[in-house]
């Protein structure tokens, strides 16, 4: 629902997906040029992200990040991603709101897993540059724009050192949480 209205306000031409799985949501998506990036299974590229990202030459105009969800992995797939986005492009990161210490744990020990994405969000929260919310949606997803950031998150830690529970206190503050509604008055 998120994507659909993104591309219903914005109309895009072009979008990367990272990490497709069985292509629940890329076999869905309506936008004239699709490139689907996945190792094992989906999408109409099969690699990792990181070879992905060392050969290609084209720009999108809206990026969904669902590849590793580790920490250090997701921050190099939003960097990379954010070399190929044309302006005024969004990405869009998922699980980035884990509701428990098991969802989030790295490495993956349980079916369902948010592994740690939420930590590169907190780090690039902390950029000028980059302006970030968390819808409450789907596992959280994040929406990323390269813009000013109206609302740099000040932290005293150092992102690696962040736990579990500095997130379960924080997590409003440290991903910018915003409902679906509100995302439609911050997008029209």
């Amino acid at each position: 629902d998120l994507i659909k209205y993104l591309n219903t306000v914005y109309k895009f031409n072009s979008y990367l997906e990272i990490g497709c799985d069985d292509n629940q949501l890329f076999s869905k998506i309506d936008i004239p040029r699709k490139v689907g990036v996945d190792p094992v299974s989906g999408g109409n590229y099969k690699a990792k992200s990181d070879e992905f990202f060392s050969k290609n030459e084209k720009k999108f105009d809206l990026v969904f990040i669902d590849g590793l969800h580790e920490y250090h992995q997701v921050k190099k797939d939003i960097l990379n991603s954010i070399k190929f986005l044309n302006e005024n492009g969004f990405i869009l990161v998922h699980d980035c709101l884990p509701r428990s210490i098991s969802a989030q744990a790295v490495p993956r020990f349980r079916n369902i897993w948010n592994g740690d994405v939420w930590k590169a969000i907190v780090e690039f929260r902390t950029y000028p540059n980059l302006e970030i919310f968390t819808c409450l949606a789907d596992e959280g997803i994040s929406i990323i724009q390269v813009k000013r950031n109206s609302q740099i998150l000040k932290i005293n830690k150092n992102i690696s050192d962040l736990k579990f529970q500095d997130y379960y206190y924080n997590y409003m503050k440290y991903m910018r949480v915003i409902n679906f509604s509100e995302v439609k008055k911050k997008f029209k």
